[in-house]
């Protein structure tokens, strides 16, 4: 396959940190490598249950999609991904700051993969931790990825 290409990165990070669901959220995608994933969420009221802390589903999408973009940039070109099953532990509440999320593929097969990630506040405190079951799919495309630059180089 080559190795990644930094500017269809680019290309995917910013077409992605602009999409309606991580637009909602204020969740955005910082790096992505070979295997692994940077994502973070600015905490707003927004994010906030009726107690005052980060609501669980925040944090759930967070992992969601920490572990999805840990595997998607090792699949051949022309391949997607989906989530089938997911795990996750709430290990600490969250309030304020922000929330980071590394990810790494823990095995990508031709079929399944999975995907970790771990959440941390500003303090790199634990708040939580969660695996992603994937499953690869053909032909399930970005949106307007006709238009990014060639995904591995040489």
């Amino acid at each position: 396959m080559g190795k990644l290409n930094p500017a269809y990165v680019a290309a995917v990070a910013a077409q992605v940190n602009r999409c309606p669901y991580f637009s909602l959220l204020s969740m955005t995608i910082a790096e992505l490598g070979e295997g692994t994933s940077r994502l973070a969420v600015a905490v707003q009221e927004k994010h906030h249950q009726p107690f005052g802390m980060v609501h669980g589903g925040v944090f759930s999408s967070l992992v969601d999609a920490t572990a999805f973009w840990a595997v998607f940039p090792l699949l051949a070109e022309g391949l997607g991904l989906t989530t089938v099953e997911m795990k996750l532990n709430y290990l600490a509440p969250a309030v304020a700051g922000t929330m980071t999320a590394v990810g790494r593929c823990l095995k990508l097969g031709k079929t399944l993969a999975l995907g970790e990630a771990q959440v941390q506040d500003d303090e790199g405190r634990l708040l939580a931790h969660g695996t992603a079951t994937l499953m690869v799919l053909p032909g399930l495309a970005l949106r307007a990825a006709d238009g990014f630059p060639p995904k591995f180089i040489e």
